[in-house]
């Protein structure tokens, strides 16, 4: 079964997006987006800088704009793709274009929807200064005693011994002075403790966009952040994708899902690489791909051929 999943935010680098729009359509579909995002994407995604594209209020956009516009490069067309793809994942704000490939919401709507998002978590981060890290190895229970004495939140849990740590830069600065015994901390490139409790005035202004918005239910099997399980309603995918803004993402419970449904092939859109190399760790036999610049379409679409979905009810990347 092939799988397609999208990156979350701390992905971007600088320039990603140049290679892309070098396809045929590409940067007059990025313009158009850019008008609905309210953002020049194709500047964020070919000429800004790394201080530039860590803004929030920039790189959830410029990461749901790039999965859409890669996936749309794979799979030109999407009744096709219907038949093809039997799953598809997002990590963070990656759900959003999970949801747009499932379709849930259209691409407009994504946008829509990733605009306000980015805005309300910036403004949120805004009140208090706050950060990720992450924390790699150690014992399980070691590091969530060390994130409890640190006053931190176990935002992300991404498998494999990797945890994301959040919370204000007072409390990662202690941590990362007196970090769990075995584990190595990296700090993200974040602005904000996102998925976490700091994020709730976020919660209630997408709640009031939410209403505005046209959604259908997934056509593909969904797997959501908050626990892993396939999501069959579309409005519950919305409900999700709003209250997710605050709560933990289980990336390691949507992997275990993956496996059960009987993943075999994983192609992560661009930017791609986080989440192929979470898979490779904890999916056993499970062929990967990161589909980070238009160079590996071939092999992505040999991948397709291989594992996709030959049957069984119409499905959408």
């Amino acid at each position: 079964m092939l799988v397609i999943v999208a990156p979350g935010q701390g992905a971007q680098t600088p320039g990603f997006l140049r290679p892309w729009l070098e396809l045929d359509g590409a940067a007059d579909r990025l313009r158009r987006w850019s008008d609905v995002a309210g953002l020049d994407l194709v500047h964020y995604g070919t000429e800004a800088s790394e201080e530039e594209i860590k803004d929030t209020a920039v790189a959830q956009p410029l990461l749901v704009a790039a999965g859409l516009l890669t996936a749309r490069a794979l799979f030109p067309d999407e009744a096709e793709a219907r038949r093809l793809v039997g799953a598809v994942a997002g990590h963070s704000v990656g759900e959003i274009t999970a949801a747009a490939g499932a379709g849930v919401l259209s691409a407009k709507d994504a946008l829509v929807f990733v605009r306000e998002r980015s805005l309300a978590m910036a403004e949120a981060a805004a009140t208090t200064a706050t950060g990720m890290t992450a924390l790699l190895g150690g014992d399980p229970e070691a590091v969530a005693a060390k994130l409890a004495e640190h006053g931190l939140t176990a935002a992300n849990n991404n498998g494999g011994g990797q945890i994301v740590a959040a919370g204000t830069l007072e409390q990662l600065a202690a941590l990362k002075a007196d970090p769990p015994e075995g584990s190595r901390v990296m700090p993200l490139k974040v602005a904000g403790a996102f998925h976490t409790s700091h994020m709730a005035p976020g919660v209630e202004r997408l709640a009031k966009l939410a209403p505005t918005l046209g959604i259908a239910d997934p056509q593909v099997a969904y797997v959501s952040n908050k626990d892993g399980e396939v999501v069959g309603s579309g409005a519950e995918v919305l409900s999700r994708l709003v209250s997710q803004v605050s709560n933990p993402v289980r990336w390691d419970l949507c992997m275990e899902t993956l496996q059960q449904l009987g993943a075999t092939a994983v192609i992560e859109l661009a930017p791609a690489g986080t989440l192929t190399n979470l898979v490779k760790r904890n999916l056993k036999g499970v062929a990967t791909l990161a589909l980070k610049t238009p160079a590996e379409l071939d092999k992505a679409r040999a991948l397709v051929a291989e594992h996709a979905n030959h049957g069984g009810q119409e499905q959408s990347a």
